[in-house]
This record gives C-alpha cells, structure tokens and sequence, in this order.
C-alpha cells in the first residue's frame, strides 16, 4: 500500500471567531483513513490498520497533545463555566509529576528521571494532594484566587489536563505512554454533560488524531482499559445543547471515532459489552427520525463500517479456535452467561446526547428523543464500565462541576486482575448485534418504520457479504437467519414500498447466496414466490416473419403453480378478498414493473453464481417432495426475455433476463472440460431414478385429483404404492405427498367404502396429551373436510375413537363426549370466523358453555376446559394454509416449514459438472427458444453477438452431453432463421451467370435476398462453422433442414456438385444443373450509359434470355458467396465420410425424406452430357424430357451412394435403404428424367460392386431392373450404366462370374453396343471378360458371348461402304481420302470380334468336358455357336471382317479337336455350316453388297468345302452320310458354276472336284462298280452330277476302260497333298 503522510501546521497565535486557539491544519492525505479506502468490506478492517500503521506526522507528538489540551482549556476557559478557572491547565503541572516513559528512557538536561509506575487510581487522581507545594506557591504568586478567596484550580476537568501535561514533560516515545493517563482528561470532557457542543467536539477531534496520527499503537501500556474507558466515554456523551448543526457535528464526530476505534490498533481489544454499547449508540442515530437526514446516513454509512469489521472478526475467531464452531459457541455461552442484550432503537438505548446545562441552557428539540432514550435505557443493563457516577454536592455545583458528570477517577476497588477479566469481544456481541438488526426488520411491528428497515436492511446485507458463510457455521447466528430473517425478508419482499422491496430482494440474494447451504427450504419458498409473481399468464405474441415453431418450449405457466381453490365452501373456512390474498399470500399476486424489475435483478444475480442453477436442480428438481425449481426459474427467464415482457414490466425486463439466462449456459459450457468430481455428491444415476419416480408420482397426483381411484391404481401400477388394498400402503403415500390436493383427500378417506383407509389414515396421529381442539387443529390440516354432513360425521366419529384410544384424558368422559365436543369446536370455529356474521351475533363463552351442557356423559364439561378451547378458537383460527392468506396462515405455514427442516435433505452444493448434462436436458427448450426469439427480433450488434455465442456454447453442451434433441432443435432455429430451406423450390430460370474477367458468379434470385439479409447470413455461419461442423456424429432427426439447405444452395450453383473427397469414390461426371445465360462483363467494360443499357435490354427480350442482373444484385451474390466460403460446408463433407453407423442412419433417412414421391420437380433447364448437342437455354428449344429433371434428386442420390460404399460398415447400415430407392428410380423410369435415371443406374452398380457380399442386393435383381429399361431411356443411360458394369467386372471373381451369367447382363449390352460412345465400353467389357483368368466365360454365358461379339462383327459391315467408294475412285483414278478414324474403330472392333469368336474354339473341348453333356448336344451348343458367328461373318459386306471370319472359320473347321472317329456329330459342319454359308453366297443380296470382293469370297467358299471334305475324307468314309454328302457338294459346286460369277469359279470349281476325284480313286472311295458292286451308287451319281455342269470331266479323269493318264503321276494323290493344292486358288495362280 501507498504510504500516506500527514502533515500539520500549527500557528499558536491563530484564534477563531470565538477567540479561542485553533489549530490550522493542511492534511495532504485523509484525516480519516478510512474515506479514502478502496476494495471490498471483506478487506476494509485490514486497509484500516495498514493506513494507521504508515501515517506519520511532522512535529514532536507530545508537542501535539500539548497543544490540543491547550486548545480545549481554552475553549473551556472562555465558556461563563469555567471562566474564573486556574491557570494551571495552561501552564501546566509540575515537572515532578509522574509519566510513562517508554523503555531505555534516560535523564534529561542531565538531571535522573523517577519513572514511577502509579497504580491504577493513582494514574488517574486528580487530587488536590497531587498538587505540590512548588505549585501551590506559584498559583499564589500569580493570586489565583476564587471570589471568595478560595482556589478553584482543582477543579476536574481543568486539572486533569495540567497534570496530563506535567506527566509528558520528558517523554521521549509517546507510543509507550500510559493510555489510560493520555485519555483521562479528554473522558471527563466528552461524558460532562456541563460541556458545550464545541468543546466537546474538540476533545473528540483530539482523539481522534491521536489514533490517525498512530500516537496510540497496538504495544501501547494498558490499551485495551484505555479502549474500554473511551468506549463508555463516547457511548455516554451528554453534553449542553447549542444549535442543532453544532451538537450534530458531536454525534458526527463520535460515529468517526466509534468508527476508527474499531478499525483501528486497539479495535479487537474492546469487551462485548463496550462493542454493544457502541452499537446501540448507532442505531440510535440511525434511527432517530428528528436527526437531520445527512447525521442519519453519515451514522448507517459508520454501522455498516464497524459491521464490517464485527463481522470480519467472526472469521478470525474460527481461525483462533481451529474451526471448531461448537467449541466457540460453548465458550461464547459461559462468557456471556445469558445476560448480554442490546435494546433495539427507541425502546430505551445507551446513546450519546445533548443535556441541560447548570444554568438551564434549552435542549435542542432535535435531541429530546435521544435523551429519553439514553436516560431510559441507563439503569437496565448490566454494565462491565468502570467508571461510576461522580457524587455530587452542593459546593461542587458552586464550584462549576455538574451533578450528572461521571467521575472517571475514583474506582478503589480495581485493579490490574479485574483489568485482565475484560475479554476481546466475540460471539455474543455480533450474535448480540445480528439478533436486533434481524429484529428490527419485523413487518408487523409499527414501532418500526421502514427507513428503519432500509437501514437495518443495509448493515444485514454488509453482515452477509463480509462473513455470510461464518453466519451459516454457527448455530445460534444460523438459527436467526434461517428462522426470524427469512420470516421477515419474505414478508419484506411483498411490500409496495420499492425501496424496501429493493433492499429485502438485495439482502434475500446476498442470504442465499452466501448460506444457503442451511436454507433449503426457504430457498425454495422465496424463488417459488418470485416465480409465481413474473411469471406471465399470456401467450407470446406472434410477429410477423417468426415461425411460431421457433420458440415452443416456453412454458405457458411455472410447473409450481396450484390449482385454484375450489370456488364451493362449506362454511368452514374463511374467505379472503382476492386484494388481501396478492398482499399476503403466497401466490404472488399483481406487482408493480418496478417490483417486478427489482424481483428480476435479484433472481440475476442469484443465477450470475456459477453453481446455483444446478444446484436448484439436484436439490429440487431431483427430489420428489420438492418442486421444479431450476426448470421454473429457466422458464421463467426464457418468458421475461421476450420483449413483450416490456409492457408489464420495464424495459429492463428483457435484457436482464436474457443476461441470465446466456450466463447460466457460459456456467455450463465453461465447466465442459473440468474433471469430474464426484465424490461427495450424488450419484447422477441415482436422480435420474429419483426424477423418473417424480414424474410417475405428479402425473399419478394429479389423476388422483381427478379421479381419486384412478389416481391410486396407477400409482399401483407404477409400483408407487405396494399394495392397493393396503390402507397403510395407500395412507403412507398419501400424506406424504404434499401434491394432494386437500380437499380432494377429504372426500376421499371420508367415504364410507374407503373407512378402513380412513382408520390407518387416523392412526398416523398422535394425540396423546393433547386437547380436543389442539387434536382437531393438527388433524385438519391434513385435509379439507368435506361438505356433506354424513362424511363429517364418519371423520369426527373415527376421530373421538382415535382420540380415546389410549386413554380417556382428563375433564373428557368417553368418545361420544368427545364426538359432540368436537361438532361443537367445528360450529364455533365457523361462527368466530365466518365475515358474513356480524360481531354481535358471534358466541360468546356462557352460548359455547350452553350448548355442551350434559353432554359429557351426563354432566357437564369443566369450565376453564371450555373456556381454553373456546379462547383458542377465538384467537387463532384452524385454518388450512392452502385455502387462506393471511397473517396467522403464513404464521402456521412458516411453523411447518421450520419443521420440515428437520427432516429435509442438506442442500448439496455442487462445484462440479457431473449434473450438467441432466439440467440442460431438462432446461434447454426455453433456452434455444428464446436465443431464437430474440435472433429474429434484435437489432443491435451486442445482442446479436451474445446470443450468436449462446447458439454456440448450447451446441457444444448438446454435443458433449449427447443431447441429441436438443442439437437438433438448434439446428432447425438456424436453419429456419437462414432462410435457404423455403418450402417451395426456388426459381432458377432467371439465374444468370455474370463472368468478370477470370471470375464467374451465378446471379439469381435466392443469392440477391439472401446477400441483403444479414441475419440469414450470421445464422448461416453459426450453423455450419458454430454448430455443425465438428458435432456431425451428434445430429440425428435435423439432416433433413441441413440438406434441404445444400440442395437449394446446390441448384443455384452456390455449392460446388462434387463432394468432398467424393472422386476417390465415384468416378463420374459432375451433377449437371441448369445452364445459365452468360454474361461477360469483361466484353462490355468499354460500353455505359443509356445506349448501352437499352441494347442489353432489346438483346435479352429478342433472345428470351433474362435480363442482365444490375451492379447491386451482383454485389448481394458477392457477398452471399463470401458468407458461404466461410462456411466450412467442404469439412462438414469430410467429417460425415466417418459417422459412425447410428450417425450415418439418421443422415441417409434424411435425405431419402427429401426424395420426391411423384417425380414431378419444377422445371429447370439442364447441361447436357458430354458428346450430345448443346440445346438453346432460356429459349424456346428444350430437351424432350426436361421438365422432369430435377437436379437436386441427382444430389441426393449421389451422396447416398457416397455414404453408402463408403465401408463395410456404412453398407450394413443404409445400404439396403439406399439400393431400394435406387432400384425404385429405376423401376419407375417411366416417371424420371433419363438423365436421373442414368446416374441411378450408375449409383446401383457402383453399390453392388461395393456391397456385392450383403443379402440385401443382388445382382440378378439389379441387372434384370436395368435390362428392363425401355429403349430410349437405356439409350440416354447407357454411359453410365456401362460405365457401372466395367466396374462391377472389376471387382470380385464371385460378382464377375455372377454378372457375367446373367441372361440380363447379356441383354444389357447388346442392346447398347449400337449406342455412339457405347460400343468401346461394351467392346471393353467383353475383351476384359475374355482376358480374365480362370475365364468368366462358362456353359452359361457362352452363347451370350459369341453373339455379343457376332453383334460387333456385324457392325463392321459399315466398312464396306468406303471399301467399295475407294475401289470406285481408284478405278477413276481419283485420290483416295483416308478413312474415319471412327469408321477405323469400328471395323477393327469387328474384326477382333472375329478373332475372338475364334480363339473361343480352343475353350471348346474344356466346356464340353464341363458339360456333362451328351456329345452330340455338347457340340450343338459349343461349337455350333462358333461356326454360326463365323459363317454369319463370312457373308459380311466389310471384305477385311469377312477375309478375317473366312480364316477363323478354316482355321476352327481344321482344328483336332473338332472331328473324331469316336463321333460323328461333327460331320453336321457340312449341313449346319457350309453348305448354309455357301447357299447365303449365292443370293444375289449378298453378292451385290460388295461386288468386287464377293467373287472372291465365292471361290474360297467352294474352296473351304472341298477342303474341308478331303481333310475329313479318312473319318466320313466310315459315315453312313457320305453319298448324300458328297453329292450334295457336287450340287453346290454345281450352283456354284452356274451362278454366273465368270472365270474363277469356272476355274477354281473343276480344279478343286479333279483333285478331290483323283483323292477318292486313289483311296479307294471312288471305285468303278466293275471293281467293287458296293461303291456303284457312289460312282453313277458321281458321274451323272459332274456331265450335268462339267461334262466329260468324269470322262477326262476316269476313262473307260480305266487307264491312269500319261499325265498322271505314277504315285497316288494323297489327300494332303490334294488339299494343298486346292488351297491354291485360280487367283493364286494367276
């Protein structure tokens, strides 16, 4: 701390108006140290001392005590009193006198110094034997003299000083000075009443500087009698009244030094007694109403700093005695010994006052209270003071000393051990003091004004902030506050006086706040007020532009609101005017908008402590008999936070409570990463049961309130109540569970039906030693009795016998006594209290006596036994606290509430975060609700902000917590306030793309409104980067606002169309969307002004295009895209790829809901597909089919599939879901755009290659789906399908081979190998079927196979076209242009097709082998295939697929593995292969398709047949089939010439049957009939065939007789090398 110093300047010749000295004082600092102390009350005592222990000042201390006992000599000698006085107080005593020198005093002036240690009477003698002799010769000297020649100089007061000043000659350390010696003389000023106002103000500043200057320290001698003497001093000021300003400024400066006695050294020295009396002194001040209104504060402003300090000291003392609070109160108790009490202001008080002077001066009127008060109050207390009262006389009035003046110098019977009796004060005094400022704040006592409450009010909240846990540690101070302090403070807080309403709110929040640990109860009952009056009755206004739906979830009414009482009365009980019931009830009533305000600002700051709210939680919320407390208050601020709430409170209202409730969510959220503690507090599980039974037992209450049978048969069924037909069972339920309504309860056990629950209901009670009527008072508070008089009877009958069970008590004969004794009590309770019976006609004792006379049993009652009862009934109504509101109901409920504190649980107080997630499940509807409200409806950046970070800190809590609702109820408020998910699509046919240099912005409509909506745009940001980004795994039922979100963002080209990372997963094109007018803003830079603008218009209107967007709708898109790109959409994409399953359901549910049912979305003009024309957009040419595309279909189906491929995982958990709709899309093309349906069939396959092993997709089912395609539907689709399938037959050998054999598969591609850009893919596929190992190709797929790669061959025939224009334009001689690479591709695709159709004759004997087919089917079905694609391919118009087929064909024909002796099925190649190729020759169609090159292909056809014949000659001679064979060849040969081809068949024909002929003779198969009879037929036919078209060939070869030509070789033709030579063609040859 800062060192202060003081410094004083003292001008010994400056006198004031009066011509007394004065001292002239410059303080540079503060003259009391505490004005200018800072921190809190807690710190002020310690600030105190510090400031004491640094002030220092610049003269010799003893040089100040002299002359302010100048000062006060002289202010004394010139009052008319004192006016004849010695001068010896001026001069000052003898130098011989006695003083306190400090330690290592020494002699002065060289002379030994006597430091004489004077008893305690000694020390404060003012004598005449003090006097000496040196000095009694002086005063004689200077003639000194009285009027009568007697000397005056021993007077009191005077004297006193002198020897003061002859005791501190030579003190060299006035820190060790006697204190009760520098005091002494000062004492006897202030307690003279013979004293004026101004020098009694004197002596008082004197002190005063003594303890500011540090003059007195804490090591002073005998300090704590010097405090305890200065005490009684000030606290028994009585001096002469002057003007009211002057005696105030006493009063003033007594408050200052009372104030700095305490603060000070010596403060913690004074007794209890003395710290009483100092209060008392105050209070009286304080409350004095005749005071000036400035000495009043200045006096509560010091009270409450000595209350600091008293209170500050209750600390310590636990400190001192180690906490023990038991044993501090014992010893409190002994030192006290029961006697210690203060007197509350104005019933008799110890305060300091003016008096009456000797010469009778008038006491100011503005005193006369307070001297009445101090002379009353003088005599009642047992005083420790050890001072007594002066004796009086005669010669000592005429010698100037007042009769009333205490004589502070003779006490012989004192000394030093009596002086070590005076303890430091401690708990009886602040006990002391706590008790009567409690007392003082009694509502009903009109003693009492309610400044003096405010006052008291005020140093109570002091009290509580300084030491208010110490308060709640001590039973005796505990006990005021629990019991008398609440009692009063919630009586206060219901007061119309807004200042006392203010101060008992204030105090009520510091009570609680600081000891509530001891106050459950009456918490409970203080915030269940506080709710009951704010809560308001009224539905939340509607405004326009704010769904209701976001803020439901505000309660209409607090959970703690009760049922009217029922409106019917039975004359028992006592109305109350509904005016009486709002003042005094518990019900709250109507209050003002201040009170309201003021009730509003003491909830605050009660919710501004970190634990309140959830402590209200564990210690109400979870329990059964209490109330929801934290959900009602949470409701309760969400309600006053709506700015409706202004117009029945103030305008504060609103904020304070959103202030609030945004810090009980900054509590929760800040305590997120704290550990968590929990031991010592409840298990959360266990509250949990606790709340569920709760619930049960409100909901099963209230249907017994109803229907009481209903209500008890499902508390039975809930396992409230064991046993249904146990009375005690039912009874134990029943009055334990305060929810029952009273009345009802009444009926209930009063029927006769129910009499046995009566019965137990009964025995609960105990009335021994009781009387009638105390019996019947504590049994009808139970329950209401009812109306009817037979269940009266039945209550009352069960009644007398309960009460003589035990024992017949005294005066009281039997039952039936006590029956018609109690009808008796009921009939005058109701005629004493009823308002409708006027007082004159009320009973009277001697009518209640009458009307019991003989009735107990016989004989009448006992008179005084009567005469009790009636007085009881009389005084004190039996009333039910529920019904009534009044003074003596609250009276009764306050008694039953003290008594259930007995038995209530402690309030846990809960510094952890382990109840945080059940408290905001609880409470988090009002919360969002209003955060949502006031979203809509602020204005300012402030509020905004505040309730941006409360969005946030809730989702952070719903998050960790996994308070899945309440996440999602978050995210439908952003969403629904970014306005982005209209309900209606939007309209993109305006949508305009505007290109500024390298920038592109899309233009539209939703982009324009939402870049001029700030609060669309601050919600947008909160939702994605606040709330969803980071807790994706969390949200469940709210996907669906989020997509609708992204796809309306989506089809205005505001979110990218690919996803994030969705390449690694799809490899596919991006989703196609609307193609928008273009405008390059770059081209038209050059261009402005009104030309330009209306060229741009006649432009768009001649083209339909929209208009061109103005610069201001492109600065809104601007900016709605900047608010989007810092919307982290792309990580919220990333996160969702690894949602755990549960996430990833909820997700794909949402975003199946979005997916339309009808299939009949708004039109929107698309992009097409690569390869296909571009149509005109925004015109009047469109797609045939685009107005059923809807893009946004395509998003959602898109990231279906992404999600749903993603692992095994994700399969098992939506991918059944997301193949269903898929498969449903397909199925129902019909009603989809292709291009929807194309990307569906794409995202099927791709599903089946990812999830081929799980049951619920198979690749049958797809493939039939997708085969069922109409044809211009699969046509448009075809890409993408193909592209699915190459990926399927990439994938596992078990999915490749069960799409390879499907009959559908099959289907598939050949009907899109036609399609342009399909073929390569189909080609692929089979080339890739072909390729794999072990082969795909089985028994199964086989012929799908061959005729897959028939189809390609065939296509090929396209060559043949630009085969035959070139042979043209080389016949012409013209250049030959080169062929389209397409055309290339094409026919190269069809000549591979023909090579594999061959290489597939080597697979044959393996699949025949596999078969286990019969071989001549096994051949039909292997081979035949085979042969049937080649021959086909053998008559192709394309010369190259043809050559090609033509060699496959010979080379498949000549393969070992087609023929075998063993079996003749093969010899079917003639009939089913060539022959058939052949006869196809000869049609004219086919020949004139390639003219040129059909010749040819002739000629190597009947080439290939008597090739083929020769190769297999061995094998079909051994066939039964070979004459009708062989003649059939001669009739195709024979065909062949005729056909009128020309020269080479005419050559190539005789050529090839001459070899065969000279092959067969020389192998003995052509042998005359001469030679062998068999072989007759064989020859004759032979012969006859070839005279038909060859004439004289047979002849030329075989003449008659047979001779071998010259020409012939000697060696025979073998067959090989026949069929060499026919291999030769004419061509060849030539």
């Amino acid at each position: 701390m800062t060192e202060r110093h003081t410094t004083l300047e003292y001008d010994p010749g400056s006198r004031g108006q009066n011509g007394s000295t004065r001292s002239s004082r410059t303080l540079k600092g503060s003259e009391v140290p505490n004005v200018l102390l800072e921190g809190g009350p807690i710190e002020r005592a310690d600030q105190l001392k510090d400031v004491a222990s640094t002030v220092a000042i610049a003269i010799d201390p003893v040089a100040l005590i002299t002359t302010e006992c100048i000062t006060v000599t002289s202010a004394m000698r010139k009052h008319a009193r004192w006016a004849h006085s010695s001068v010896s107080a001026i001069l000052g005593g003898s130098s011989s006198t006695a003083y306190r020198a400090g330690p290592g005093s020494s002699a002065s002036k060289g002379l030994p110094r006597r430091t004489i240690k004077a008893p305690y009477n000694g020390a404060l003698a003012a004598t005449p034997s003090v006097i000496t002799e040196e000095e009694d010769s002086l005063t004689g000297r200077w003639g000194l003299r009285g009027k009568k020649g007697k000397s005056i100089q021993d007077n009191p007061l005077m004297s006193a000083f002198a020897r003061l000043r002859g005791e501190l000659r030579g003190c060299q350390d006035i820190r060790y000075f006697d204190i009760p010696s520098l005091l002494h003389p000062f004492l006897q000023v202030i307690r003279s009443s013979s004293t004026s106002a101004p020098i009694t103000s004197l002596a008082l500043i004197a002190i005063a500087k003594f303890f500011a200057y540090n003059l007195i320290v804490k090591k002073s001698p005998r300090l704590s009698l010097g405090m305890q003497l200065l005490s009684a001093a000030v606290t028994h000021c009585r001096f002469e009244a002057s003007d009211s300003a002057a005696d105030e400024i006493v009063l003033l400066r007594i408050l200052k030094l009372m104030e700095g006695m305490l603060s000070g050294p010596g403060g913690d020295l004074l007794g209890d007694e003395s710290v009483c009396e100092m209060m008392e002194t105050g209070l009286s001040m304080c409350c004095q109403m005749r005071l000036s209104e400035l000495l009043r504060r200045s006096a509560e402003v010091s009270m409450i700093t000595m209350c600091q300090v008293l209170f500050e000291r209750l600390k310590c003392l636990e400190n001192e005695v180690g906490g023990d609070v038991a044993a501090l109160e014992e010893t409190a108790q002994d030192a006290e010994g029961g006697e210690l009490k203060m007197d509350a202001p104005l019933k008799g008080t110890n305060a300091a006052s003016p008096q009456p002077s000797a010469v009778s001066t008038p006491l100011s009127p503005a005193f006369e209270e307070v001297s009445k008060a101090a002379s009353l109050g003088q005599e009642r207390r047992r005083s420790t003071s050890l001072e007594q009262p002066a004796e009086t006389n005669d010669s000592d009035v005429i010698n100037g000393v007042n009769g009333s003046m205490v004589n502070l110098t003779q006490n012989p019977t004192l000394d030093q051990d009596h002086i070590a009796e005076i303890k430091p004060y401690s708990l009886p005094s602040i006990r002391e003091l706590f008790r009567v400022l409690v007392d003082l704040l009694e509502p009903h006592d009109k003693q009492h004004t309610d400044a003096m409450r405010i006052m008291a009010l005020r140093i109570i909240d002091v009290a509580m902030e300084v030491a208010g846990p110490s308060i709640a540690k001590h039973p005796s101070l505990a006990s005021l506050a629990k019991d008398h302090l609440c009692k009063h403070l919630f009586q206060l807080v219901r007061s119309d006086n807004m200042n006392l309403l203010n101060e008992s709110l204030r105090v009520a929040g510091t009570l609680l706040a600081t000891c509530r640990g001891v106050l459950k109860l009456q918490q409970e009952l203080f915030l269940s007020y506080l709710v009951t009056c704010l809560h308001p009755r009224v539905d939340i206004p509607q405004e326009a532009g704010i769904d209701p739906s976001l803020y439901e979830g505000v309660p209409h009414v607090p959970k703690l609101a009760k049922q009217p009482a029922s409106s019917t009365s039975s004359g028992r009980s006592t109305p109350v005017p509904v005016k009486d019931r709002q003042k005094l009830g518990m019900e709250g009533g109507s209050r003002k908008p201040d009170a309201r305000e003021a009730m509003v600002e003491s909830l605050g700051a009660l919710a501004r402590i970190p634990s309140f709210l959830s402590e209200l939680f564990v210690n109400y919320d979870c329990e059964v008999d209490r109330g929801d407390i934290c959900e009602d208050l949470i409701g309760l601020l969400s309600r006053n936070a709506f700015p409706d709430s202004a117009t029945w409170s103030t305008t504060n209202v609103p904020p304070l409570c959103l202030d609030a409730l945004l810090g009980y969510v900054q509590f929760v959220a800040d305590r997120l990463d704290d550990d968590a503690i929990s031991e010592g507090f409840p298990d959360p599980r266990d509250l949990r049961k606790q709340r569920y039974r709760k619930k049960i037992i409100i909901k099963g209450v209230a249907k017994f309130n109803e229907t009481p049978k209903a209500g008890i048969a499902y508390l039975a069924s809930q396992g409230i109540i064991e046993n249904p037909q146990d009375p005690q069972s039912v009874v134990q339920f029943l009055k334990g569970t305060t929810r029952i309504s009273k009345k009802v309860l009444g009926e209930y056990i009063s029927k006769n039906s129910n009499e046995p629950i009566l019965r137990a209901f009964m025995d609960t009670f105990d009335f021994a030693s009781k009387r009638v009527d105390e019996a019947l008072r504590d049994l009808l508070v139970a329950f209401r009795l009812p109306g009817e008089s037979a269940l009266i009877e039945r209550i009352v009958t069960v009644f007398s016998e309960k009460y003589c069970a035990t024992s017949t008590p005294d005066g009281v004969a039997d039952k039936d006594s006590v029956f018609v004794l109690t009808y008796a009590i009921i009939m005058l309770n109701t005629d004493q209290h009823n308002p409708n019976v006027k007082t004159q006609n009320r009973m009277v004792f001697s009518d209640f006596a009458k009307n019991l006379r003989g009735v107990n049993c016989g004989k009448d009652f006992d008179a005084q036994y009567l005469q009790d009862i009636y007085d009881s009934i009389k005084n004190n109504e039996i009333i039910l606290p529920d019904e009534h509101d009044n003074k003596h109901a609250f009276d009764h409920a306050w008694q039953e509430l003290l008594l259930k504190t007995d038995t209530a649980r402690e309030l846990v107080i809960c510094n952890t975060n382990i109840f945080d997630a059940d408290m905001f499940e609880a409470t988090w509807k009002p919360v969002i609700a209003t955060l949502s409200y006031v979203f809509m409806s602020a204005s300012e950046d402030a509020v905004y902000q505040r309730v941006v970070a409360g969005f946030d800190q809730c989702a952070q809590i719903a998050a960790r917590y996994r308070i899945t609702d309440a996440l999602d109820h978050i995210v439908y408020c952003l969403a629904t306030i970014t306005t982005l998910m209209p309900d209606s699509p939007s309209n993109t046919s305006l949508n305009t793309e505007v290109q500024v240099g390298k920038k592109s912005v899309m233009v539209s409509e939703l982009a324009v409104k939402f870049g001029r909506d700030y609060r669309a745009q601050l919600a947008t940001i909160v939702l994605f980067k606040g709330v969803i980004v980071g807790n994706e795994a969390r949200i469940r039922n709210s996907w669906k606002y989020v997509i609708r979100i992204w796809l309306n963002l989506f089809v205005n080209s505001l979110l990218r169309p690919t996803f994030s990372q969705s390449h690694g997963f799809l490899e596919i094109s991006p989703i196609p969307i609307q193609s928008p007018h273009i405008v390059n803003r770059a081209d038209r830079a050059n261009e402005s002004g009104l030309f330009q603008s209306f060229t741009s218009y006649l432009s768009s209107y001649a083209a339909d295009d929209p208009p061109e967007p103005s610069d201001d709708e492109l600065s809104d898109t601007l900016c709605t895209v900047d608010c989007l790109a810092a919307c982290p959409i792309d990580t919220v994409f990333s996160n969702i790829m690894t949602l755990p399953s549960e996430s990833l359901v909820a997700l794909s549910r949402a975003l199946l809901d979005q997916l339309p049912e009808d299939s009949s979305p708004a039109v929107i003009v698309v992009k097409p597909e690569p390869g296909s024309p571009n149509p005109k957009v925004n015109g009047n040419r469109m797609n045939s089919d685009a107005s059923s595309y809807d893009p946004s279909m395509v998003y959602i189906l898109e990231l279906l599939t992404i999600l749903a491929i993603r692992d095994e995982e994700s399969s098992c958990a939506i991918g059944q879901d997301v193949a269903e709709a898929l498969q449903n899309i397909v199925r129902n093309a019909a009603n989809n755009h292709s291009l929807v349906v194309s990307r569906a069939a794409f995202y099927l396959l791709h599903l089946l290659s990812a999830s081929h092993e799980q049951t619920f997709i198979r690749a049958p089912v797809i493939l039939h789906t997708i085969s069922s395609l109409g044809q211009p539907i699969a046509v448009k689709a075809a890409l993408p399908i193909l592209k699915g399938l190459a990926l399927c037959m990439q994938g596992p050998r078990p999915l490749r081979n069960e799409i390879a054999n499907s009959p559908d598969f099959w289907s598939t591609i050949r009907g899109l190998h036609t399609v342009p850009g399909a073929a390569s893919s189909v080609f692929e596929l089979l080339m890739g079927i072909m390729a794999d190992t072990p082969s795909a190709i089985t028994a199964d797929n086989y012929e799908f196979y061959i005729e897959a790669l028939n189809d390609f061959a065939t296509a090929g025939s396209t060559g043949a076209q630009l085969e035959q224009k070139r042979d043209k334009n080389m016949r012409r001689s013209r250049a030959v242009k080169p062929l389209d690479p397409r055309d290339n591709e094409i026919v190269g695709r069809g000549i591979r097709a023909v090579t594999m159709i061959y290489q597939l004759s080597s697979r044959v004997p393996a699949l025949i082998e596999q078969s286990h087919l019969e071989r001549k089917e096994a051949w039909t079905a292997y081979w035949s295939p085979i042969f049937r694609a080649l021959s086909t391919q053998c008559i192709n118009p394309c010369r190259d697929i043809r050559h090609q087929a033509f060699s496959g064909l010979q080379r498949a024909l000549l393969s070992p593995e087609l023929a075998s002796a063993d079996h003749q099925e093969w010899t079917a190649i003639f009939g089913e292969v060539l022959f058939p190729l052949i006869l196809q020759l000869l049609k004219p169609e086919i020949y004139h398709s390639d003219p040129v090159g059909m010749s040819e292909t002739r000629v190597q056809a009947a080439t290939l047949l008597c090739k083929i014949f020769l190769h297999y000659l061995v094998l079909l001679s051994e066939w039964d089939g070979m004459i009708e064979l062989w003649l059939r060849i001669l009739d195709i040969m024979d065909r062949l010439m005729n056909s009128g081809q020309g020269d080479s068949l005419e050559e190539a024909v005789p050529e090839s049957l001459k070899n065969i002929l000279l092959v067969m003779a020389n192998g003995g198969y052509l042998i005359p009939p001469s030679e062998n009879p068999k072989s007759a037929r064989l020859w004759q036919e032979t012969q006859k065939r070839l005279e038909r078209f060859l004439p004289g060939m047979f002849q030329e070869i075989f003449p008659e007789p047979l001779q071998i030509p010259a020409s012939t070789e000697t060696e025979p033709l073998r067959i090989g090398e026949a069929v060499k030579k026919i291999e030769t063609s004419p061509e060849e040859k030539k």
